[in-house]
């Protein structure tokens, strides 16, 4: 088993990430907002939770022990 030592900041910040995956993905599926709306938000977020999952993976995969 691979061990990863992640510090508070990093950790925040990869939660974040996820939230705004899943804000995004349930924006998409939902139907509470106009159909504009919703795929504006929705894509808007899923997009920043792909494009900041990067950096942020390449940051904990470097730190490998």
């Amino acid at each position: 088993m691979k061990e990863f030592t992640v510090a508070l900041p990093e950790l925040g910040l990869i939660a974040s990430t996820r939230a705004a995956l899943g804000g995004g993905a349930a924006l998409l599926l939902a139907e509470r907002l106009n159909k504009e709306q919703r795929k504006a938000v929705g894509w808007t977020l899923l997009m920043v939770g792909i494009v900041t999952s990067i950096p942020l993976a390449m940051l904990v995969l470097g730190k490998r022990r």
